[in-house]
């Protein structure tokens, strides 16, 4: 039964509401979704293995969705529709060598 299927498992979007309240857990700055084509990018360097978390481990696996800082300093996964705000886990901008 539908019932039975934990919701948890269901690929949510972040909503405008929430969207409004968000803010980088460091800066303090507001965050917006990144777009497609920016999107596309990231996860292009991330197949390189080009790309880092701000702790310095490597992001292995390409980001489904992700925020970006309003600065454009900070990139946030959003995985399974829940935003990923922990400053470790952030990614840091200027490691780009070109803009994405």
């Amino acid at each position: 039964p539908q019932w039975a299927q934990p919701s948890y498992n269901k690929p949510m979007s972040v909503s405008d509401p929430l969207l409004d309240i968000l803010c980088c857990p460091v800066s303090h700055e507001p965050l917006v979704p990144l777009s497609a084509k920016r999107l596309h990018a990231l996860n292009e360097l991330i197949a390189q293995g080009d790309i880092q978390y701000i702790d310095h481990t490597q992001v292995e696996t390409p980001i489904a969705a992700a925020l970006i800082s309003r600065d454009g300093q900070v990139i946030y996964a959003v995985e399974k529709g829940i935003p990923v705000l922990i400053p470790e886990k952030g990614i840091g901008t200027t490691q780009f060598k070109s803009a994405i």
